[in-house]
């Protein structure tokens, strides 16, 4: 077997006591920027003197205090748009910009595309090509995103923002697939921004918030001066009451994960050859089975409740246990592995499900590569058991957008 999965080198998780903790944490911030009444009370609109709703910027305040930081903004367009937002207000076309050397996400790629950038990339897993950069005075920015690009990446990311800051560059971070579930998020660690979805932490469709420094967030609200644009007052708390809740669900989902691995790793479903924890893009399972069915199993879990795609990975939407193929920019790096590793992330469900889950979807697998084999090596078919089979019905119609949902679906910004 010439494929195989890389060595992973996994973000560090919350434990479910310390999620507790920074659950009620959340809760004392809230209590100081609300009055009980007002958490069922939402006003909208470009208030004078605010330059968006009330309700709105008292949910922004929460937020800056909670990750202790001077300011945040919430935005439409998700973790995208976040990202877009902070990037647009400190960065003009032509500007240098720091960044991995590594496949970069799809929908950030087309930001800095669309803000005409010119990115120079270092190795931020080589300590030393990441000094010279840094040492070379050409930026004023870097760019760094808190979880892998490749699923062989090592660099611990504050160690990368240490550097940066003593370099006097500053630093956005992505930190979509972060917040909540590493201990600090870019700016805790001394990031001038973290951009992340909201609809990522259980929120609204198409929110997303940019936390950091006052002068940056400051001209992402500048930037942002259009009634369209604003986050209404109503979505402002719909994303408050859904984080209330998150911490403590991602530290269970991260201990189902573990145990999952551990069983797989120790044989419990035949069919899996390895089986590795990633943060790629959300943290997942990375199973390279021992035969090139990956494509198949999401459709093949599906059938046992599995989500064969993602919605906005970890959304309100997602409860079923993900059975899906790797990211895009993972495969960018290791195409070899499409047809024989799938990834898979727990959502709301046990361990048990899922192993009972991947070992029936492996096990039809199986079952139908066995009886295409016999089908293919038959060397004689009876002539009068062929006339009395009954004739075949004609296949059901195709639906359009099914050939583009298992190929070309990447999840949300």
């Amino acid at each position: 077997m010439s494929v195989r999965l890389p060595r992973t080198f996994p973000l560090p998780t919350v434990a479910l006591e310390s999620a507790v903790a920074n659950q009620f944490r959340l809760m004392e911030s809230v209590a100081r920027h609300f009055e009980g009444r007002q958490l069922f009370e939402a006003d909208a609109g470009v208030v004078p003197g605010v330059g968006r709703p009330r309700t709105t910027a008292r949910v922004e305040a929460v937020l800056a205090e909670f990750f202790g930081a001077p300011a945040a903004a919430l935005v439409q367009g998700a973790g995208t748009g976040a990202i877009r937002a902070a990037l647009g207000a400190v960065l003009r076309a032509g500007d240098p910009l720091l960044v991995h050397r590594a496949p970069v996400y799809r929908t950030t790629g087309v930001t800095l595309r669309g803000l005409g950038v010119g990115t120079v990339e270092a190795d931020f897993n080589d300590r030393a090509a990441l000094a010279r950069a840094l040492s070379s005075g050409r930026f004023r920015w870097a760019f760094v995103q808190h979880t892998r690009q490749r699923a062989a990446d090592s660099h611990d990311p504050a160690e990368v923002l240490a550097a940066c800051r003593a370099a006097g560059v500053r630093t956005v971070v992505d930190d979509n697939y972060a917040v909540f579930r590493v201990p600090r998020c870019g700016v805790e660690l001394g990031a001038d921004a973290s951009c992340f979805s909201l609809f990522k932490l259980h929120g609204p469709e198409g929110m997303g918030a940019v936390v950091g420094a006052r002068d940056l967030v400051e001209r992402v609200h500048d930037d942002n001066y259009s009634g369209g644009g604003q986050v209404q007052g109503h979505q402002a708390l719909d994303a408050l009451r859904a984080l209330s809740h998150v911490p403590v669900m991602w530290a269970v989902q991260s201990e189902v994960g573990t145990e999952v691995a551990e069983r797989l790793g120790a044989g419990e479903v035949p069919g899996v050859a390895e089986v590795r924890i990633a943060n790629v893009q959300d943290r997942c399972l990375l199973l390279r089975l021992d035969r090139p069915v990956a494509r198949a199993v999401p459709d093949a879990a599906a059938r046992y409740g599995a989500a064969p795609y993602p919605v906005g990975a970890n959304s309100r939407y997602e409860i079923a246990p993900l059975f899906y193929r790797m990211s895009r920019s993972a495969l960018e790096d290791a195409p070899e592995l499409a047809d024989w590793t799938v990834r898979i992330n727990p959502m709301r469900a046990g361990a048990d499900l899922v192993i009972d889950i991947l070992r029936r979807a492996l096990h039809d697998l199986r079952d139908v590569s066995v009886n295409s084999h016999r089908a293919t090596a038959a060397p004689y078919m009876n002539p009068v058991a062929y006339r009395c089979s009954p004739p075949l019905s004609p296949p059901a119609p195709q639906d359009p957008l099914t050939p583009r949902t298992a190929r070309d679906h990447e999840e949300g910004g």
